[in-house]
């Protein structure tokens, strides 16, 4: 019988809080963090992905962070598989590790695995990366739509990576990506990859709209005054390519517009806060579609919950 791997998930959108509430949480009951953040596993992104500064590291011992250079590609599965080893070794030594981040696919990934997709052929990606450069996103969207639309209504039309995914598997296969997801899994949401089991009660942290707003704008200066501009620059240097995920990343994104004379430094700074705004809006709509079951609230009902099961 195979090991019952528990774990406490604290999730929530960008600029909520989660990172300091972690640390009063992980300080309070002596317990690791494990990063749940698909940016904050590149080396070199440390101010615009919000890493824990040196000084956190020392007090709290933190995962997943830092454990891939830029050339290499990284997934959910991996993540999944790699979290999943580590909760092992803590539960092992008696601690129940707290999962911290934003990122949802990766959690679902621990928690519920994927099912076997097919690879994409690379001669397709290909083609939908020169479709996209010719016609733009909307045009994949549209495309994606009219065979997968399912698929085509989680996502927004600018989420080209994503899209091309769908359509990839699509073309590679002859099936959709509906489908093969739909193939995954007997319904326990407790088994992940290799029959796993995972005990994981999760906890959205969520805030005013309003005051997230003025603290996603806050913050944003904070980490340009901090030296974001310089970090973007050497992303850019790396010559990573127009699809790679940090090149697209909220923030970086509009900052690396800035380094192509594209936009004004004023127009560039107003830009990324209006579309990291955004993204949390989109992230604390996928935690209440994809984690019913989760726990929302303050600051002060998470840490209560959270406790709650640290306590059992």
């Amino acid at each position: 019988m195979k090991q019952v791997l528990k774990a406490v998930a604290l999730m929530g959108a960008t600029g909520t809080g989660k990172s300091a509430l972690a640390m009063k949480i992980a300080q309070a009951f002596d317990i690791p963090i494990i990063s749940c953040d698909s940016m904050q596993l590149y080396r070199g992104l440390d101010i615009g992905t919000a890493k824990p500064s040196t000084e956190e590291r020392q007090q709290v011992h933190h995962e997943m962070i830092d454990c891939v250079d830029l050339s290499e590609t990284y997934s959910a599965a991996r993540w999944a598989d790699e979290v999943a080893a580590v909760i092992k070794a803590e539960n092992d030594q008696g601690n129940v590790p707290l999962i911290v981040g934003g990122t949802g696919m990766y959690l679902r990934a621990l928690i519920e695995g994927f099912s076997d997709i097919p690879a994409e052929k690379p001669e397709i990606r290909e083609k939908l990366q020169q479709l996209q450069k010719k016609h733009g996103a909307a045009h994949l969207h549209a495309l994606l739509k009219a065979v997968d639309s399912e698929s085509a209504d989680k996502l927004n039309e600018t989420d080209t990576q994503r899209i091309m995914r769908a359509l990839g598997v699509y073309q590679s296969s002859g099936k959709t990506l509906t489908y093969w997801q739909q193939q995954g899994g007997d319904g326990d949401k407790q088994t992940g990859p290799d029959g796993r089991k995972i005990d994981c009660p999760v906890v959205v942290l969520e805030m005013q709209r309003e005051l997230l707003r003025e603290r996603i704008a806050k913050r944003f200066h904070a980490m340009m005054d901090a030296g974001w501009l310089d970090e973007t620059r050497w992303l850019d240097d790396q010559s990573l390519g127009e699809m790679h995920p940090a090149v697209r990343a909220v923030g970086y994104r509009q900052l690396l517009q800035h380094l192509h004379g594209e936009l004004s430094l004023e127009d560039t700074v107003r830009d990324g806060i209006t579309a990291t705004r955004r993204y949390a809006k989109r992230q604390q709509t996928w935690f209440r579609n994809q984690t019913p079951d989760a726990m929302f609230g303050d600051a002060e009902a998470c840490f209560e919950a959270i406790s709650k099961v640290l306590n059992q």
